[in-house]
């Protein structure tokens, strides 16, 4: 048997490494708590498949929704006596006209690593300047103890970052690795003893990957799983998720529990999977390789995904520059928002993941481009038939930048044939109950957790008002203006200034910049 370790070696290589970055500096943003928070006049729109209704006055007392009221009708004046009424030092936010949702969750949020160059303020404010309350580490690459810190922290809302769930690395901090079941039963007990919310796998041998995943789910642990191509020949995604894993993210080893005339993809005789254009590349070529939609196999695989209760969580944004590298390199927020340590970490490079612009061409965009297709008509009709489909973006690699991206990702569910209120459901109450939170997250009901994000235009017309850089428009003077951006994101009953956390990072950047004389240029531009 081939140890584990060398695989886990290899996975983790290829992420943020485990020397920590920057720590987060203490909170100086966002206004409150107070005893009691009204945010008045909004149009909610409730995560919960429901359309959208108001005006509405929500109240909070402390970190928690007390009452939800619709107040009135559009365009009605509303009687004051039908408001709910300010406490002695309570604090009344005038949101007349705006749209507010449940605070957002990034399903596949790496806060960062020493090669990407980024300090936690940087990523946490991103996150939050784009309404982002809630993120799932996968794989803890900053260390489980330091993620556990910077968790506790934004619980006790002593930083500004959203709220933290921590996904270990299976067999992160193994000294031997891990080469039998029992070694993997012990990592999982050892991994909830210190404390992680669950476990992120990137494969291993079929024996030890049962083990842990029967043992972590005996310990009601939750779960993730990106099937690395060494090992998905003999481990799939149904594999997985017949063992007790909760979640699954990209696409990887779905394609290959859907293959009927093959047991592995295609690969060409001079492949290496250390060479990242090998890797990404014949990754564009595998959704052809598999059964074909609505086919008995395709069938198959998707009913027993919906009969375990499985999520998936696809993070179409991190792949989108396979398919159009000018457009995700050249998006308009790199130059004011990228820091230039993560702009050299995107560049060709034999060494640095996801950065595979050996020889980048038409060949291998128009591979992608059927990827797409086929990726997407899977997670449309397993969201179609009921399965829960959340929003991740794995920003930090590939262009993506985060808080960006996660918006973009919003925009891919919407071109996937998901109803803009199928897209905010999978940011809000999806995640929610993919994390088992949804007793505190996910929607706006009474007695659970005040995390909103408010913005002035409708998101739902237009999911580009989501971008911290807006939307373009023409208004009737014939004038080009943006709008949107959030205006605020309100997480534990605290409000923050969306607009003024996303300036904070321009400044960080323009300073880095200044101090450094380092600038944002396109690959081979001298």
């Amino acid at each position: 048997m081939k140890k584990f370790l060398i695989l886990a070696c290899i996975v983790l290589l290829s992420h943020p490494a485990l020397t920590q970055i920057e720590a987060a500096p203490d909170r100086a943003e966002g206004d409150g708590p107070w005893p009691q928070l009204i945010i008045r006049g909004v149009t909610l729109i409730n995560g919960n498949g429901a359309p959208p209704t108001g005006p509405v006055d929500i109240v909070v007392e402390n970190d928690r929704i007390r009452e939800v009221k619709v107040v009135g009708y559009p365009g009605v004046e509303i009687n004051p006596d039908r408001r709910p009424q300010l406490k002695e030092g309570g604090k009344e936010l005038d949101a007349t006209g705006m749209y507010l949702m449940p605070g957002f969750i990034d399903m596949h949020g790496h806060i960062g690593g020493t090669s990407q160059g980024t300090p936690a303020e940087y990523v946490f404010k991103l996150w939050m300047a784009h309404g982002i309350t809630t993120i799932r580490d996968p794989s803890a690459g900053n260390g489980l103890e330091w993620v556990l810190d910077h968790k506790q922290k934004s619980d006790e809302n002593t930083i500004t970052a959203p709220r933290i769930f921590a996904y270990t690395a299976f067999g992160q901090g193994s000294a031997s690795g891990i080469n039998s079941p029992e070694q993997a039963r012990e990592w999982v007990r050892q991994n909830a003893e210190e404390g992680a919310d669950g476990i992120k796998f990137f494969g291993a041998p079929p024996e030890i990957m049962q083990a842990a995943l029967e043992e972590n789910k005996k310990l009601g642990l939750r779960s993730a799983c990106h099937h690395a191509q060494m090992s998905v020949a003999k481990w799939n995604v149904l594999s997985s998720a017949r063992a007790g894993l909760t979640s699954m993210e990209h696409w990887y080893g779905l394609p290959e529990a859907l293959f009927t005339d093959r047991t592995v993809q295609d690969y060409p005789l001079d492949y290496n999977y250390n060479n990242e254009q090998d890797r990404f590349g014949e990754a564009g070529r595998l959704w052809e390789q598999a059964a074909a939609p609505y086919s008995p196999k395709w069938n198959e695989v998707m009913n027993e995904l919906l009969e375990l209760d499985f999520t998936i969580d696809p993070t179409f944004n991190i792949y989108e520059a396979s398919r159009d590298l000018m457009r995700t390199r050249r998006a308009e927020w790199h130059d004011d928002y990228t820091l230039p340590s993560l702009w050299k970490f995107y560049q060709p490079s034999k060494i640095s993941h996801g950065s595979y612009w050996h020889f980048w061409g038409t060949e291998q965009e128009i591979d992608w481009k059927k990827n797409y297709q086929l990726w997407m008509t899977f997670i449309n009709e397993y969201k179609n038939r009921g399965g829960r489909v959340t929003t991740g973006s794995d920003s930090g690699f590939i262009f993506q930048l985060y808080g960006f991206a996660y918006i973009r990702e919003l925009e891919l569910l919407r071109e996937a044939g998901f109803h803009p209120l199928e897209v905010i459901m999978s940011a809000t109450l999806n995640g929610a109950e993919a994390l088992e939170a949804s007793a505190d997250l996910g929607s706006v009901e009474v007695g659970k957790l005040a995390d909103f994000v408010i913005v002035e235009e409708n998101p739902l017309e237009n999911l580009k008002v989501l971008y911290g850089t807006g939307a373009i428009k023409l208004t009737d003077d014939n004038e080009v203006v943006r709008v949107g951006g959030v205006k605020y994101t309100i997480k534990d009953g605290i409000v923050y200034d969306a607009k003024k956390l996303l300036q904070d990072v321009k400044d960080m950047v323009a300073q880095v910049k200044e101090e450094t004389g380092e600038e944002i240029r396109q690959p081979g531009v001298k």
